[in-house]
């Protein structure tokens, strides 16, 4: 074999060992990469996020605009419990061209199966001092707590706030901050926000495959009410502010008009009305918005009818808002308020008689008690206190509105007054609830010394006089003087009698000797 022909052999010989081995080292290369990357890097290039319609979005300042994302699952396989979050730049606030409201933004998708695709969306407000320019926010796809599986940047414009700009700043109607007003004049309708800010914001959005949000209305509760002040009267104002929460996890509502109903009462034609009305003459109330999960407040000043009756009454609370695609939604509730009547009571003069007694003795106090109110007065009693009599308690009853009730008192003296003493009258009754109130009035007694019977003495003019006020002495002289007359006729009468009988025997005798001497005369 030449020489040439030996060089030939060998060249052939290498080659074919190259083409033997190279295979063999890609697929080894090939193998570990795919040990060193895993699922994570094995599904990073299938799952993709696009913006909508693959638009850049232009914002303005103050300008909240929803960024509706497309996540695709390429992977062949099913997936579940991913999460889409931006990067907002960490400590680089530039890189960040929104108001951060939240720590951190993110949207849930619970399922995604292979070869299908969902929508999220964000909604932002652009910062005033983000300037005219062209940001790249990088999303990520996230399954649980892992590392991120995709990870693509997404650009939007932002645009400098003009310098004659004299529209309000929109703060925080990306989120339900801040605070509404009432649309009609006057101050006494304004809505507030809470500010018990989430860590997290969990904005609007659906997605297929099971995903919470899909297809799902938020809702808008009235969780509880106040007044100021805490008891309503009837006849008086008072501010009511309603609690109201969203209830949806992902989406804000917004361009709340809320409308309050209350009953109309009376039976005449005339004088029905409401039995609340608006002391600015409107019952509407606007509220810019309510954040995800969020509550607000909002409140208006009523007056209560004065001939309200002492019970709860109802007011229906119509709400009509828009979700984050303002579709609009229509709700309503019911809240109810107690009313409270003050009662209205009258007394007569006291009738008392008499109005001098001794110790020991008694006197009669009487009055009437008319109830002038609208609400009926429970287990009313009258007590009696003062210098100079026992504490005496008398049990009146109920007594219904527009209904007298009869206060008949004896009392008794106790111990000597110098002159008349001041006596009160402590009337007390409950209401419908068992509070207890009290009322008082007063008047005038005077209390004596008693005086025994055995002083009662004759006076140098032959007067009998009594040592106690309270014997009859006329009555008795009178008596007296008569059963003397009686005596008298009957001694006069009876003397005239015996000298009648006394003569009449007299006049018989001297007949007698008359007529004897008669007989001896004759021979």
């Amino acid at each position: 074999m030449t020489k040439s022909r030996r060089v030939m052999a060998v060249i052939v010989a290498a080659l074919l060992i190259v083409a033997i081995i190279l295979p063999g080292l890609a697929v080894k290369a090939e193998a570990a990469e795919g040990e060193g990357t895993g699922e994570a890097g094995r599904a990073a290039a299938k799952v993709t996020i696009e913006s909508k319609d693959n638009k850049t979005l232009q914002y303005k300042p103050g300008e909240s605009q929803k960024w509706t994302l497309v996540i695709t699952n390429k992977t062949g396989q099913d997936l579940s419990n991913l999460s889409v979050s931006p990067d907002m730049g960490g400590e680089n606030a530039d890189a960040w061209p929104f108001k951060t409201d939240y720590q951190k933004y993110e949207q849930k998708i619970d399922t995604l199966k292979a070869g299908e695709k969902t929508e999220i969306f964000f909604d932002f407000v652009q910062r005033d001092d983000a300037g005219t320019r062209r940001y790249a926010i990088p999303f990520s796809v996230n399954k649980g707590d892992d590392e991120p599986i995709a990870t693509h940047k997404l650009y939007v414009n932002t645009t400098e706030k003009p310098q004659a700009d004299n529209s309000q700043n929109q703060g925080d109607n990306g989120n339900g901050g801040g605070s509404g007003s009432g649309s009609a004049d006057g101050d006494a309708m304004t809505a507030s926000v809470g500010n018990d800010e989430p860590a997290i914001y969990s904005g609007g959005g659906s997605g297929s495959g099971g995903s919470s949000s899909d297809g799902s209305v938020p809702r808008v509760i009235v969780t509880g009410f106040d007044t100021n002040p805490a008891e309503v009267h009837a006849g008086s104002d008072f501010t009511l502010t309603i609690h109201l929460k969203n209830t949806s996890k992902k989406t804000k509502v917004q361009n709340m008009l809320f409308e309050l109903e209350a009953p109309t009462e009376g039976t005449d034609e005339q004088t029905s009305a409401p039995a609340f009305l608006p002391t600015s003459g409107s019952n509407s109330i606007y509220l810019d918005g309510i954040k995800a999960d969020g509550t607000a407040d909002i409140s208006i000043t009523l007056n209560a009818k004065a001939d309200l009756l002492q019970k709860p009454y109802s007011i229906n609370l119509s709400m009509k808002y828009e979700d984050s695609q303002a579709t609009q939604i229509d709700s309503s509730s019911s809240i109810s308020i107690p009313v409270k009547q003050d009662a209205r009571f009258e007394f007569s003069e006291f009738e008392i008689s008499p109005q001098t007694i001794e110790v020991g003795g008694e006197t009669n106090v009487m009055c009437s008690l008319y109830n002038l109110g609208r609400i009926k007065l429970y287990n009313a009693k009258a007590r009696f206190e003062g210098n100079g009599i026992k504490k005496q308690e008398i049990f009146i009853g109920n007594v219904e509105a527009g209904a007298t009730g009869s206060i008949d008192a004896m009392l008794q003296g106790e111990k000597v007054t110098n002159g008349n003493s001041k006596i009160t009258m402590t009337l007390s009754y409950e209401d419908e609830s068992g509070n207890i109130s009290e009322t008082t009035k007063d008047f005038e007694l005077e209390v004596t010394e008693a005086v025994d019977d055995s002083d009662m003495y004759m006076n140098t003019d032959g007067d009998a006089e009594a040592g106690s006020s309270g014997f009859p002495v006329v009555p008795v002289v009178v008596v007296i003087v008569i059963i003397a007359g009686a005596v008298a006729a009957v001694v006069f009468v009876k003397k005239k009698k015996k000298k009648q009988m006394l003569n009449e025997e007299e006049e018989l005798l001297d007949e007698l000797d008359r007529s004897s001497e008669d007989e001896r005369e004759q021979p």
